[in-house]
């Protein structure tokens, strides 16, 4: 008889593998909550939500989730703050991502809107702008040779992407396509004009 391969591991996004599915049958619903969370957690931080829908998909019931969540939260297991301001520091500086996409990244893995608006009210804007202009440095040396419409395409797309404000985003790229000597307005391409028409209906909501 072939012998059971090794027990998969957690996702990335906290998702449990299916085999770990049978994990935990006839024991005690906290118990069972309790292994879990603690199995979950050894890998990295995990939002409250993220650990809920966890214990959801397994079947633990919801009385035994709610306890087993409050406790961890009391004693500092699941704390959602923490969490918030980790990932912001981890995305922001590893993945050049702005206040706009971090805060939908956080939403999405159940953080509360508070927690979200401190997090990402703690990353200077200063640094924001730099890590923008240093992304389009980089870009802006991969284009070379293309047409310069195609270029601010690409360069604005790519800090939209990262969740850049529009007005952000062609001002920077003007900034550095005026450093490497290229004249966009020439082109017809106005990326002052484009930074103020956007201005008023680009919001950058937490």
């Amino acid at each position: 008889m072939a012998r059971p391969g090794p027990r998969a591991g957690p996702d990335p996004d906290g998702r449990a593998r299916p085999d770990e599915a049978d994990d935990g049958r006839g024991m005690d619903p906290e118990e069972q909550a309790r292994q879990l969370c603690l199995r979950l957690l050894t890998g990295r931080p995990r939002t409250r939500a993220q650990l809920a829908e966890a214990m959801h998909r397994h079947g633990v019931p919801d009385d035994a989730a709610a306890t087993v969540l409050a406790r961890f939260t009391e004693v500092g297991l699941i704390d959602d703050a923490a969490f918030a301001r980790a990932w912001v520091e981890s995305r922001h500086h590893g993945r050049g991502l702005a206040r706009r996409a971090l805060s939908a990244e956080l939403k999405q893995r159940g953080v509360d809107g508070e927690e979200i608006i401190a997090a990402v009210s703690a990353l200077d804007p200063a640094d924001e702008i730099e890590t923008a202009r240093r992304l389009v440095a980089k870009g802006l040396a991969a284009s070379r040779g293309k047409p310069l419409p195609t270029r601010v395409r690409r360069l604005v797309g790519l800090l939209a992407r990262k969740g850049y404000p529009a007005p952000v985003a062609y001002r920077v790229v003007r900034e550095a396509l005026d450093q490497e000597g290229a004249d966009p307005v020439a082109a017809g391409i106005d990326l002052d004009d484009m930074a103020l028409t956007t201005a008023d209906a680009d919001t950058d909501p937490a």
